[in-house]
């Protein structure tokens, strides 16, 4: 599986505090100014780690979910089981 540079850019971009907040609080807005496939988009909604991951950076994946409020034995347990 390739990497979805687009998806990696959306996760290094919400680094920035503002934009992790944005993106709480109105996701569809942040992600209209991405040009991501809709399962990519999904994913995100569902917070399918597994999908996910197979298309970025692990670092870059696992500071999204920290930055979206999921604790790390969440991020792990979905990680491991789907």
């Amino acid at each position: 599986m390739m990497r979805d540079y687009w998806l990696s850019k959306l996760f290094f971009d919400l680094q920035s505090p503002a934009l992790a907040a944005e993106f709480r609080a109105e996701r569809d807005k942040v992600l209209a100014r991405y040009p991501l496939d809709e399962h990519v988009k999904r994913a995100i909604a569902e917070h399918d780690v597994p999908f996910l991951a197979e298309r970025t950076n692990p670092y870059l994946l696992r500071y999204y979910f920290f930055a979206t409020g999921m604790k790390d034995d969440e991020f792990i347990r979905r990680l491991n089981h789907g």
